[in-house]
């Protein structure tokens, strides 16, 4: 069994990620689950210029999207609520459609670089305090900015001890040294393997545990074969997490890593 951390859906920076094409590649590739949230959300491109207003959609409309696909495929599919911290706030709004749709809805997604907020800033705070007040999850983008370092979810998780956080990509086009430090350090932090290779993941699991690692992958952002290869044809590395893994660790350990830690993080009924 497979579960997602990491999924999409939006159009957007000029990705096309649709719904089918996440209920194909799940069924193609064998996830069980997967944990989607809209790129639809973000606020700068990948210049880190604004996206003018007419193109941006509001965190409200992301959320509902996310939780409609949730609602179509309850077995299938949970939400995670991307927000906009540089042109948006925690209000009641965002309060209450959380709220009402809690059982569909598994984490707080943030994505610092696309939102050019320094996530350990004041700014997040709130998001951070919603998510609090919901049990939920924050899940963290990391690389590419200074606003998205992995230190500042560090100082993020050591400011609110009560909440758990995930250092998504464990500082994506770097060596993830620093990551893997990091989330070794803090009982609320953890690592995904989004983009990060096995060789990495296999240093985090020595480090810090088997338990403070899960499976994610931002399928279907190489397209609806993501977990097969990636935009120019190469084979993608989570391969290498679907069948060499296995090889390099116990089954248990695997299991834990593939699916079962997500199961208890994200509270995730296995069928």
């Amino acid at each position: 069994m497979i579960i997602d951390t990491h999924v999409h859906i939006g159009d957007m920076l000029n990705f096309v990620l649709t719904k089918d094409d996440v209920i194909y590649s799940m069924k193609k590739y064998g996830i069980a689950h997967s944990i989607v949230s809209s790129l639809n959300a973000a606020e700068f491109d990948h210049q880190l210029h604004p996206i003018p207003m007419k193109y941006q959609h509001s965190q409200l409309e992301c959320l509902n999207d996310v939780v409609q696909f949730a609602r179509e495929y309850p077995d299938m599919i949970s939400a995670a609520v991307w927000v906009k911290p540089f042109g948006e706030k925690a209000d009641y709004d965002l309060y209450k459609a959380i709220n009402d749709n809690r059982r569909f809805i598994k984490a707080v997604k943030f994505h610092p670089f696309h939102s050019n907020v320094p996530f350990d800033s004041k700014e997040t705070e709130p998001f951070i305090e919603l998510a609090q007040h919901y049990g939920l999850p924050v899940v963290v983008h990391t690389g590419g900015s200074d606003a998205a370092s992995c230190v500042r979810v560090y100082n993020m998780a050591k400011r609110f001890p009560k909440t758990r956080f995930v250092m998504v990509h464990m500082g994506l086009g770097t060596d993830n040294r620093e990551a893997i430090e990091l989330v070794s350090k803090l009982p609320n932090l953890y690592g995904d393997t989004t983009w990060v290779p096995v060789s990495s993941t296999l240093r985090l699991i020595e480090s810090a545990g088997i338990e403070k690692v899960m499976f994610g992958s931002d399928s279907p952002i190489d397209g609806p074969d993501t977990y097969l290869h990636n935009r120019t044809g190469q084979r993608s590395l989570y391969q290498e997490y679907f069948h060499e893994l296995r090889n390099l660790i116990s089954p248990s350990d695997y299991d834990r890593l593939m699916y079962l830690n997500a199961a208890e993080f994200f509270g995730i009924k296995l069928s």
